[in-house]
């Protein structure tokens, strides 16, 4: 039985499409603006829809599944191969008609719109602590133009610059004012951040996969909202060690006929919920080695430091923690630590 395939090469305003009625070949090629783009795909029956994973992708995913449609959405970096000689909008859909022959190829889950909005919470406060930072740094470098040095610790900055405003200094009176406005921009940055981080534990609380991973060690309302809404579908991944492959966190590996070699992290997938996890692996190590009763996974933390060193350590205790939220995550069943006797 013949089925229809129809590739999308999403844009801001025009939209190039390309159907295919048997793999391999183009029968159709259309190039549509926004507005009519729905309208296209409510005359057509029922096809599968491919897109890039990029901008905008999930929510047109969302309005073509009322139509009867069943969308995949292919990630970019697994398209870009296909795509041959030069890059046009033509040939983007034509690298995804013949991106989506390859099963290797696993689709991304199309996201809800509450699991956007969670991300997009989470996207706000990362590019305001970033943007704090920066803020941060650029006072503590200017300010030792002057003679004056402030400890590193975002603690120190504003309370320090605050009390130099009040009293005679070495800064110039000129920039008293400019870094008065700097001191009260990152204070707003700051209260920005709380206030998206008292919306995540409101939603955290109609989220029973949150409470339930915040019981693996290392993972706090921030890691856990992000886990829910990047990750969507845990059960997509069928074990631990692909989950934490698709947090970049096993090593590349160049192996050949009888030869394996093994190398750094391969540092793919999301760089965001990476950072998350290592940091969360670094806490974990902080604790293990004050921890009077340690656990299992405490005393490997700490072996493991001693051998290898600190950061091959975090980043260990951070593939195994990718491993552990699987496994709580799909068996729906709480981390239970394993305290071995002083």
């Amino acid at each position: 039985m013949e089925h229809t395939t129809i590739a999308v090469d999403l844009a801001k305003s025009v939209f190039q499409i390309a159907v295919s009625h048997r793999a391999g070949r183009v029968d159709e090629e259309r190039r549509l603006s926004r507005d009519r783009f729905l309208a296209f795909f409510a005359q057509r029956p029922p096809a599968t829809v491919l897109l890039e994973a990029c901008g905008s992708a999930h929510y047109w995913a969302r309005q073509l599944q009322p139509l009867g449609h069943s969308v995949r959405l292919l990630p970019a970096h697994d398209v870009r191969p296909y795509v041959r000689r030069n890059k046009t909008d033509r040939t983007d859909a034509k690298g995804l008609l013949e991106a989506n022959r390859n099963e290797e190829i696993h689709p991304v889950p199309v996201k809800s719109i509450g699991h956007q909005a969670i991300g997009s919470l989470h996207c706000l406060r990362s590019t305001w602590l970033a943007t704090r930072t920066a803020r941060l740094n650029t006072i503590r470098g200017l300010l030792r133009e002057f003679g004056v040095f402030i400890p590193a610790g975002a603690h120190h900055v504003v309370p320090r610059v605050r009390a130099l405003l009040d009293e005679p200094t070495t800064v110039p009176l000129l920039l008293h004012t400019t870094l008065a406005a700097a001191c009260d921009e990152i204070a707003v940055l700051e209260a920005n951040m709380r206030a998206v981080e008292r919306q995540l534990a409101a939603l955290a609380a109609d989220l029973p996969d949150v409470t339930l991973l915040q019981t693996v060690p290392g993972v706090g309302l921030i890691t856990a909202t992000a886990l829910v809404a990047l990750v969507t579908d845990i059960r997509r991944f069928p074990s631990g060690r692909h989950f934490a492959s698709f947090l970049g966190l096993t090593p590349k590996e160049d192996s050949s006929a009888s030869r394996r070699r093994l190398g750094a992290i391969s540092k793919q997938g999301d760089v965001y919920l990476r950072m998350l996890v290592t940091h969360g692996a670094r806490s974990v190590l902080w604790h293990a080695k004050a921890a009077v009763h340690p656990t299992s996974l405490q005393c490997w933390a700490v072996q493991t430091e001693q051998r290898r060193g600190h950061n091959v350590a975090a980043v260990a205790v951070a593939n195994k923690l990718a491993r552990i939220v699987w496994a709580v995550w799909v068996q729906q069943r709480p981390f239970a630590a394993n305290h071995r006797p002083a």
